[in-house]
């Protein structure tokens, strides 16, 4: 079972443990990975620069070409025997990164998992659907072991094959389900076809991650399934899913398990720490792996950080929901564009299915953005609304095309690919 209580710790006792977890992550990384060894060469730095927790800025960031560089485990601070699970990415922005686990690495995991799906309104003895794909990719066994930890049963559908997961729902009845959040509505489309309501499907609660997404996606969920749907966070390069969950009752932010993952945000230009309520690129650093811990690793994720919500006991601080990676940002004539801005659009209008596209192409020195949006309808009304609603709200002209519903890709449980990018290299 999890232990709740680290999650309310009083501040003082929470950073003093953080300074602690990171001068040992830095010490393990000096003494056994040769790749940190030269970096803190080269900033003229040693782990007994670590003083105090303003001095974690001092130290250099890790990167993704960083474990591509060093790839399969030339950043693992154990030996090969040591390990007892390997993952990696999903690859969707490059070649895939491989992360290792030993048995401690997988404790931690089940337990900030277990601590997650308890946020998001799971509890032993409920019985839990589990989308996520399973294989090399971390969602599907880590989310199965922090639900385990926690006591509630497993169905581990993996993902794919909606009809059969349908027909699991129908027979088992489970609970609380986990999947993505564009996945969870191919299974509301699914079940509506099947001529199922809200008052008819057994699901309570929706533990939905592995792709940004806005309110409005949420409100649908929540609409089409009858649950209280919360946004899990976490990449394999850190550890997973379970860095950090909102809590069902709030749905304001999702809560870091700071004794485990220490955050910062940081300017994506200058690369300084920003204070807390400020957007910028989350960095983590995981000071209580043993296996592969990296020091201040860019998430590349546009976030801010929230100050803790007294009403829930909880004393770690909250991460507001993801903007959008600074590498998937769009500039378009001078505009950051992300997908969740567009999306949030598409909320205003009924006629509008959440399910879209962002097409990318080039006319002459120009960048053109498509949006492509389902529609049950079609005519050239709406889609002016659409070209104006966009312009007003985000500050950028698009072209807009309105196709049938269901001829857009669907999400088959991994994540979807939102921008496609038809732009020839300069």
């Amino acid at each position: 079972m999890f232990n709740p209580a680290a999650e309310a710790m009083p501040l003082p006792v929470l950073r003093a443990l953080q300074l602690e977890r990171l001068q040992a992550t830095v010490e393990r990384l000096h003494e056994h990975v040769p790749a940190y060894q030269g970096k803190f060469a080269a900033a003229g730095l040693t782990p007994a620069d670590l003083k105090t927790l303003d001095d974690l800025r001092r130290f250099p960031f890790t990167r993704k070409r960083d474990l591509r560089d060093h790839a399969p485990f030339g950043l693992a601070a154990v030996g090969r025997t040591e390990l007892r699970r390997v993952h990696a990415s999903s690859g969707t922005s490059g070649k895939a990164t491989v992360v290792g686990y030993d048995e401690h690495d997988l404790e931690v995991f089940a337990e900030v998992v277990a601590r997650s799906l308890h946020a998001g309104g799971a509890r032993p003895g409920m019985l839990f659907h589990n989308a996520y794909g399973y294989g090399l990719f971390t969602g599907g066994l880590g989310i199965h072991a922090g639900a385990e930890r926690l006591g509630v049963g497993v169905v581990p559908a993996s993902g794919g094959n909606t009809e059969r997961q349908v027909q699991l729902i129908e027979d088992l009845a489970p609970e609380v389900i986990a999947c993505t959040p564009s996945y969870a509505l191919v299974l509301a489309d699914a079940l509506q076809r099947r001529g199922h309501t809200p008052g008819t499907i057994s699901l309570q609660y929706a533990i939905l991650g592995a792709e940004p997404w806005s309110e409005a996606v949420r409100q649908e969920v929540q609409a089409r399934l009858g649950v209280r749907a919360t946004n899990i966070y976490g990449l394999s390069e850190i550890i997973g899913p379970g860095v950090s969950n909102e809590d069902a009752g709030e749905q304001q932010g999702s809560y870091l398990w700071e004794d485990h993952f220490y955050p910062e945000i940081v300017d994506p230009q200058t690369e300084e720490p920003l204070p807390d309520g400020e957007y910028g690129v989350l960095v983590l650093t995981s000071m209580s792996r043993t296996a592969m811990p990296l020091l201040r690793y860019w998430t590349g994720d546009i976030t801010r950080l929230l100050p803790g919500e007294n009403k829930t006991g909880r004393t770690v601080r909250r991460m507001d929901g993801i903007r959008g990676r600074s590498d998937d940002m769009i500039i378009l004539r001078g505009v950051n564009v992300y997908p969740t801005q567009i999306e949030a659009v598409l909320a205003h209008l009924q006629d509008l299915s959440p399910h879209y596209q962002l097409v990318l192409s080039r006319s002459g020195a120009m960048d053109e953005l498509l949006l492509r949006v389902e529609c049950a309808r079609v005519d050239a009304a709406l889609r002016q609304e659409v070209v104006r609603l966009v312009k007003a709200q985000v500050g950028v002209t698009i072209g807009c095309e309105l196709c049938e519903i269901g001829s857009l890709p669907r999400s088959e449980g991994g994540k979807l690919q939102r921008v496609l990018d038809l732009r020839a290299p300069r």
